[in-house]
């Protein structure tokens, strides 16, 4: 049974996305406590811009956007392949084991230090290695409630969009149902991690919540549309990795046109 499983092209290739997107998610999180400065990673002095009557604001973007749009970009290739049963089983996954990974941390940043390790590194300018520990791992409660729910939340959208974007350009036009999907859902999810994270959880006015979500929106609105392509060039080796028949049957078994197609096929349709 388990071998042949593990030969089934369409079932390996699904462990794998999954295991890409579950981990790329993890590391995303555990990033995010890292703010950078868009602008002088492209060789230029910060911005100084005014929305919504808030000014001094800037491109400082959490570490996580960097791979962030990837996610999205798996979630339109399991949809065009698996269907929405399979993102929502990758997207449970996810949130699940990043759920385990807080928890592990916390209870790390909680067990009694070493008296040698709290100091072992005063010589790098860290006094305390405990408090270096728990200001990496330590994020808040509500930003780790937030960027969950929007997680969760997005994925839901994504998948929503995407499929009613396809059933009207059938298999054409890719990019439109993968960019509109992805536009429409990191909105979405800008916005939902912004609101519980620091509206509900800091108080911030709406005025700033806006400002800030609009700033991280046209970042990803931008990568969304840089990001295109590199749909396209997956596609393509999939193509080729499980056969164009392969291919064209389970797409159609994610749209629901037909019986699926595959006994060990998982979460299509």
């Amino acid at each position: 049974m388990i071998h042949s499983i593990l030969k089934d092209k369409p079932t390996k290739l699904f462990l794998g996305i999954t295991a890409f997107f579950v981990a790329n998610a993890l590391i995303a999180e555990c990033i995010g406590g890292k703010i950078f400065s868009l602008e002088k990673l492209l060789g230029a002095d910060p911005s100084n811009f005014t929305i919504f009557g808030q000014s001094g604001l800037a491109f400082n973007l959490t570490c996580g956007v960097l791979l962030w749009p990837l996610e999205f970009v798996i979630t339109d290739i399991v949809n065009e392949y698996y269907g929405p049963r399979a993102v929502r089983r990758i997207s449970y996954t996810a949130v699940i084991l990043i759920t385990y990974a807080f928890l592990m941390f916390y209870a790390a940043m909680k067990i009694p230090p070493a008296d040698f390790w709290i100091g072992s590194k005063q010589e790098a300018g860290i006094p305390n290695m405990q408090d270096a520990f728990g200001g990496i791992f330590g994020q808040g409660m509500w930003i780790i409630l937030g960027s969950l729910t929007a997680f969760l939340v997005s994925q839901i959208v994504d998948v929503t969009v995407f499929h009613r974007i396809k059933k009207v350009t059938g298999e054409k036009w890719i990019w439109l149902r993968a960019t509109g999907s992805t536009l429409v859902s990191q909105l979405v999810d800008s916005f939902v991690v912004l609101f519980i994270a620091f509206k509900i959880g800091n108080g911030w006015s709406w005025q700033l919540v806006l400002a800030i979500c609009l700033v991280n929106y046209m970042y990803k609105f931008t990568m969304a549309i840089v990001l295109t392509p590199v749909i396209y060039l997956i596609e393509v080796q999939i193509e080729k990795y499980l056969g164009h028949e392969t291919a064209r049957k389970m797409k159609q078994a994610a749209m629901g046109r037909q019986e699926e197609p595959f006994t060990n096929l998982p979460a299509a349709g």
